[in-house]
C-alpha cells in the first residue's frame, strides 16, 4: 500500500512540475499570454451574440431555449479548455509519433503518454477556459448542485476529447503520417460540439453518438444540467471512459512498434 501510494503521489508530483514549468514557459511572454487568450475568449463571445440573435427569432428550437445553448457553448470551451491547459499535446499525438518525437519522451523515467500530454499548454485555451466561467456566472444553476453538475459537464467534454484524440492520434504507429486524419477528426468534432444534438435526425444523429460522439458533449445540457437523464449519463460517461482506456491501450501497443526518427529533439 506504501509502495503503491508513493508512486500515485509522485505521479501528482510529476505532473504538478510540467504544469508549473509550462505556465511559467506561458507567462514569460505575459503580454503574448494575455492577448493570444482574450482573443479566444472574443471569438467566443462573438458567437454568444450571433445566437442570441437567433433565438431573439426563434425562442425554442426543438425544445431548446437560448440557455441550453449557452450551457452547452460553455461545456464545450470550457471542457476543451482545461484539457488543452493541462495536457495540451493530446491533440499532437500524430504529428509527435510520425515526426519521431517521442524519443525524448522514451529516455526518461516517466510514464510515456502521460509525460507527453503534460508536456506542453495551449495558451489560448485558457481563455476557452475562463469563457466557460464566464457563461455559467451568466446563464448558470447557482447552487450547490448546479456547480457541482457544471463541474462534472466540464470533466467528462475534457475527458471526451483527450480520448477520442489519443485514439485517433495512435493510428500513426501504424500508418506513419496520419496527422491530417487527426485534424480532420478534431475539426469535426469541435464543430459538432457546438451544435443542440437535437437539430440532426436519422443517420446523422446515429453518426452523432457513435463515429464522431459528439452527441455526448452536445446533449449535455439537457441530460445532466437541465435534469438529469440516467441512461445517458452511464452512457456519457461509459464511452468517455472507454475511449480513454482504448487510447492507453493503443499507445501502449503502438510503442512496441514505435521506431526512433533518430532525431535531435528537445520537449516541447
Amino acid at each position: 500500500m506504501s509502495t503503491e501510494a508513493n508512486r500515485v503521489g509522485g505521479i501528482w508530483r510529476f505532473l504538478l512540475a510540467c504544469w508549473k514549468a509550462n505556465f511559467a514557459s506561458a507567462l514569460e511572454y505575459r503580454l503574448s499570454f494575455f492577448l493570444l487568450a482574450g482573443m479566444m475568449l472574443l471569438n467566443n463571445l462573438i458567437w454568444v451574440f450571433f445566437w442570441q440573435l437567433f433565438f431573439s427569432r426563434f425562442p425554442v428550437v426543438q425544445g431548446w431555449e437560448l440557455r441550453d445553448v449557452m450551457i452547452l457553448w460553455a461545456l464545450s470551451a470550457g471542457g476543451f479548455g482545461w484539457a488543452s491547459v493541462l495536457f495540451g499535446n493530446y491533440g499532437r499525438i500524430a504529428n509527435i509519433v510520425s515526426s519521431g518525437q517521442l524519443d525524448v519522451y522514451l529516455s526518461q523515467p516517466k510514464p510515456v503518454l502521460l509525460h507527453v500530454l503534460a508536456s506542453r499548454m495551449s495558451v489560448t485555451a485558457a481563455g476557452d477556459f475562463l469563457f466557460g466561467w464566464l457563461i455559467f456566472a451568466w446563464v448558470g444553476d447557482h447552487t450547490i448542485r448546479g456547480f457541482l453538475l457544471f463541474v462534472a459537464g466540464l470533466l467528462l467534454t475534457g475527458l471526451l476529447f483527450m480520448g477520442l484524440m489519443i485514439v485517433v492520434g495512435c493510428i500513426a504507429f501504424w500508418y506513419g503520417n496520419s496527422e491530417g486524419i487527426a485534424g480532420q477528426v478534431f475539426n469535426s468534432f469541435i464543430t459538432l460540439t457546438t451544435y443542440p444534438s437535437d437539430i440532426f435526425r436519422g443517420v446523422a444523429r446515429t453518426l452523432l453518438f457513435t463515429v464522431v460522439p459528439a452527441g455526448f458533449i452536445s446533449y449535455l445540457p439537457i441530460g445532466l444540467i437541465r435534469s438529469i437523464d440516467p441512461a445517458f449519463l452511464i452512457a456519457a460517461v461509459s464511452v468517455t471512459f472507454g475511449l480513454m482506456a482504448a487510447g492507453c491501450t493503443l499507445f501502449a501497443l503502438g510503442l512496441r512498434r514505435y521506431a526512433s526518427g533518430n532525431a535531435i529533439t528537445v520537449r516541447q
